[in-house]
C-alpha cells in the first residue's frame, strides 16, 4: 500500500533540478513465525538531474544520481522478534530492493517532462505561407528561482527557403524584471518582423470598385481630376484597378507606449482597355506607418494593424511620363485604410504560434512592450 508521495523540488544554479520525495508505504504478508505481518515504512528518495541541450536544440533532463534512505520502520511483530527479523529484513531486502523499485520512477517522471519539451520544437504550419519552429539557441541557464531558455526561431517560407534572423540576444540587464511565480516569454521585434516577412506574399491585393465599400469611385475620371496633366492621355470613364504588393520585408518596432509596423509597398495603377485587358499606367512606392495592437487567443499571438500615416509616396515608373504624385496621397491613404489594412488583418487572424513550454497556457497572459536600448 503506497501513499501519495510528498515531493519537494529545488533548482540548482548552473546545474539542474534537485528532487526530494518522502515515500510512505505499508508492506503486508506472512511472517516467519506464522500469522500476518504488516510493516509501515518511510523512506527519503533524493535525486539530482541535469538540464541539457541535445544536438537538435531540444532541452531535456537526465538523472545524475538517485539515493534511497530509510527514515522509519514500524511493524506489528512482537517486540522479542523485532531486532533479529528487522535487521535481516532491512539488510537483505529493503536496502537492496527499494532503490531498484523507486529510482526508475525518477527516470519515468523526467521522460514525461522531456516529452513535453519535444513538443516545443515541433514544426508548426503558418497557414499556407510557411512553417515556424522553436529550438534552443544556447544551453539552458539555471537560477535559484527560475530556468532561462534562450530560444531561436526557425522560419521557412512555403518554398522551403529559411528566413535569416539576427541571433544577437539582448542582455539580461536590458530586459524587464522577472516577476515572481510567473513564466515570462519575451519575443523580439526582429522575430515579429521576420514572421511578417513570411506572410507578406499573402498581403498582395487587387483593389477596384467592387473590392470594398467606402472607397471613392476608382476610375480615370477621378484620376484625371487629381492629376490634370495626365487627364489628356487617359481614356475617360474607364475603371481603375490598384494592385498593392509588399516590396520589402515589414519592420516591427516595439516601445513601452506603442508598437508600430512599417510597410514598404508598391501601388500599381491599371486601367481596363476597350478589350477588357489591363494596361499598367504607373507604379508608386508607398511607405506607411501602422500602429499594431497585440492580443493572445488560442495559444497564439494576435496582431491587428491600423494605419497612422504615409511616410513616403514616390513615382517608381510610369507609362504616362513624369507627374507630381503628391495629389494621390489622400487617395492612397483611403485605399490602404479601407481596403488594404483590413485585408492584411484577415491574414493575421491566423496568429503567431507561441512555444509550448511544458504545457503552459497563455490564455491569462499579460502583454507589455519594452524597448532594448
Amino acid at each position: 500500500d503506497l501513499r501519495p508521495p510528498v515531493i519537494s523540488l529545488a533548482l540548482q544554479p548552473g546545474s539542474g533540478l534537485f528532487m526530494a520525495v518522502l515515500i510512505q508505504m505499508t508492506i503486508a504478508g506472512k511472517s516467519l513465525i506464522g500469522g500476518n505481518m504488516e510493516m509501515a515504512l518511510a523512506a527519503n528518495l533524493t535525486a539530482s538531474s541535469r538540464l541539457r541541450q541535445d544536438t537538435a536544440g531540444i532541452p531535456g533532463f537526465s538523472c545524475r544520481s538517485c539515493r534511497v534512505a530509510l527514515v522509519s520502520v514500524k511493524t506489528n511483530l512482537p517486540s522479542s522478534m523485532l531486532p533479529k527479523v528487522m535487521s535481516k529484513f532491512l539488510d537483505s531486502t529493503l536496502q537492496k530492493v527499494l532503490p531498484g523499485l523507486l529510482c526508475p520512477a525518477v527516470d519515468a517522471v523526467l521522460n514525461l517532462v522531456n516529452a513535453k519539451f519535444t513538443t516545443m520544437t515541433s514544426e508548426i504550419p503558418l497557414g499556407s505561407a510557411g512553417t515556424l519552429q522553436y529550438a534552443l539557441l544556447n544551453p539552458p541557464l539555471m537560477n535559484e528561482t527560475f530556468i532561462e531558455l534562450d530560444l531561436k526561431t526557425i522560419l521557412h517560407q512555403k518554398e522551403g527557403k529559411e528566413v535569416d534572423l539576427p541571433t544577437d540576444q539582448p542582455s539580461l540587464v536590458s530586459l524587464p524584471p522577472k516577476r515572481d511565480a510567473a513564466t515570462q516569454l519575451i519575443l523580439s521585434a526582429n522575430f515579429l518582423s521576420a514572421e511578417l516577412s513570411v506572410l507578406q506574399a499573402s498581403f498582395n491585393l487587387e483593389i477596384s470598385n467592387d473590392t470594398v465599400l467606402g472607397l471613392p469611385p476608382l476610375g480615370t475620371t477621378m484620376l484625371g481630376a487629381l492629376i490634370p496633366e495626365i487627364s489628356r492621355v487617359l481614356p475617360p470613364s474607364q475603371l481603375l484597378v490598384i494592385e498593392m504588393r509588399e516590396a520589402k520585408a515589414p519592420v516591427v518596432t516595439i516601445t513601452p507606449e506603442k508598437s508600430f509596423v512599417q510597410l514598404f509597398s508598391t501601388a500599381e495603377f491599371w486601367v481596363s482597355s476597350s478589350d477588357s485587358a489591363l494596361e499598367s499606367l504607373f507604379v508608386l512606392d508607398v511607405d506607411s506607418n501602422l500602429e499594431v495592437q497585440f492580443a493572445v487567443a488560442e495559444e497564439k499571438l494576435q496582431l491587428s494593424l491600423a494605419l497612422q500615416s504615409l511616410s513616403r509616396v514616390a513615382l517608381a515608373s510610369s507609362s504616362l511620363g513624369t507627374f507630381d504624385e503628391l495629389p494621390l496621397t489622400g487617395l492612397l491613404a483611403d485605399v490602404i485604410r479601407v481596403a488594404y489594412v483590413p485585408s492584411i488583418n484577415r491574414v493575421l487572424r491566423g496568429g503567431i504560434p507561441l512555444p509550448d513550454l511544458l504545457g503552459i497556457t497563455y490564455g491569462q497572459a499579460t502583454l507589455s512592450g519594452f524597448q532594448v536600448g
